[in-house]
């Protein structure tokens, strides 16, 4: 096994990994900014660099900068964590060019799936079900008319190279086509660098579900069951949840198989999540491949009892994974709430000093976060500044036990989005299982502050 595996990312998820290293006898490092020379990473890891600057492109995105700390400390292998330079092919193709190894998928398979109009095309060829729409790039207004008339409208543009919600834009009409599609296009250009775009059917009423996969160097490819996603807002996530509770059993072999069948198709290795829009019907289909693990992959681990950051150290240094489909089963329920120092109705972010924290406790509660009582949370980052879990033997005892686990959380110094997870949990319509995409965003519009 290594001996010493650099974590090159900040806040909970470094926290996570560098847990994981520690159970498995494995020595880590530490990479920070000067913004979070106080951060619990920072302070758990073995060993710890200073790599730059606060602001991102200075610290946690400087390539030169980490591959620096990782021949400063001698490290085997580079954990990306997510975000950041987590889908970065060219650092992927740097780090095992150096002699290190990578912890994630193959350089090739990440840009494949990376590149929007690559990876329908391979998922195409996999037979994996795909939204109607253009085969490929658009890269004329005429075309564009013709394959949303072809589609149907409405239908939206979407950025190839795009992620987060960016380089999108709804078109309900043809009247609108040209404008949409030169916004589209300048913006993709603009955030991305690369202005290719191409048209998808618009599913106006979808839920937003995710396939976890997880394989090895040696062709073992299995799935970890499904995670309900559409409670979010502005294509943010906000809570998430394993199962669906809307998938039945005939719909999740389907469901599962083709996300199997889409991580076979790149010869993927490492952890990874294929994501689908799902309709009222049940009929899904492929929009995306995360190649990372996900910020809600801990109510996977509940559910299958499967560690997903170890094996994807394991599988990194070689090893097959030691379980087949057959032997990984779902037990219970688990739900995520992401918590974020942010206004819960505004969502606007709040930095600032914690004067008080109190995690919540009891059975089958956990705790992802990096904060503690004293700490400042710097302004320079994502919001998020950990995750409660939970897990039962139903989801009607997991919603329960999480709506427990809100109520004994306290963070003084700050406002978080605590009281926005005790509305939501108590919502009649979450409570039922009865929503999609676009419930919270409805909810919180006519929701009388």
């Amino acid at each position: 096994m290594f001996h010493k595996i650099l974590i090159a990312n900040r806040g909970e998820i470094a926290v996570r990994i560098i847990r994981a290293c520690r159970e498995l006898g494995i020595r880590s490092v530490a990479v920070y900014s000067e913004g979070d020379k106080d951060s619990m990473h920072a302070r758990l890891a073995d060993e710890s660099v200073c790599i730059g600057p606060a602001a991102s492109k200075l610290s946690y995105l400087n390539i030169a900068s980490i591959m620096a700390a990782a021949e400063l400390t001698d490290a085997e292998a580079i954990h990306p964590g997510y975000g950041f330079l987590a889908e970065n092919a060219e650092f992927a193709d740097i780090v095992i060019e150096s002699g290190l190894t990578w912890i994630g998928p193959s350089p090739s398979s990440m840009r494949i799936m990376g590149d929007k109009v690559s990876a329908k095309k391979k998922m195409a060829e996999a037979g994996v079900p795909l939204v109607p729409g253009s085969d490929g790039a658009v890269t004329e207004v005429e075309q564009a008319k013709e394959i949303s008339r072809k589609a149907g409208f409405p239908v939206i543009f979407k950025a190839s190279a795009g992620g987060g919600g960016r380089g999108m834009k709804v078109v309900h009409s043809e009247a609108t086509v040209a404008n949409a599609f030169s916004m589209c296009r300048n913006e993709a250009g603009a955030a991305f660098g690369d202005d290719t775009v191409f048209i998808e059917k618009f599913l106006e009423e979808p839920r937003h579900i995710e396939v976890q996969v997880l394989g090895d160097t040696h062709g073992n490819i299995v799935h970890l069951f499904e995670r309900e996603c559409s409670m979010q807002r502005n294509n943010q996530k906000v809570l998430e949840e394993a199962p669906s509770p809307f998938v039945d059993e005939e719909t999740r072999k389907a469901l599962c198989a083709a996300g199997v069948a889409a991580a076979k198709a790149v010869d993927y290795v490492g952890a990874g999540t294929i994501e689908f829009l799902m309709n009222p019907d049940k009929s899904f289909y492929f929009i995306e491949m995360n190649t990372r693990i996900q910020v809600e992959h801990p109510v996977t681990e509940w559910i299958t009892g499967v560690d997903l950051i170890e094996w994807q150290i394991r599988v990194a240094y070689g090893e097959k994974l030691a379980f087949s489909q057959q032997d990984i089963k779902m037990k219970g329920h688990a739900i995520e709430c992401r918590i974020n120092a942010e206004d819960p109705f505004k969502f606007t972010p709040q930095p600032g000093t914690i004067e008080l924290f109190h995690a919540p406790g009891g059975r089958s509660v956990r705790v992802d976060s990096f904060i503690y009582t004293g700490y400042k949370i710097p302004p320079y980052y994502d919001s998020m500044i950990g995750k409660i879990i939970t897990h039962a033997r139903d989801r009607q005892k997991c919603i329960r036990r999480m709506q427990r686990a809100i109520e004994e959380l306290v963070i003084l110094g700050v406002v978080t989005n605590q009281e926005l997870h005790k509305r939501l949990l108590a919502n009649p319509a979450f409570q039922s299982g009865d929503f999609n995409i676009h419930f919270l965003e409805r909810w919180l519009s006519q929701m009388k502050l």
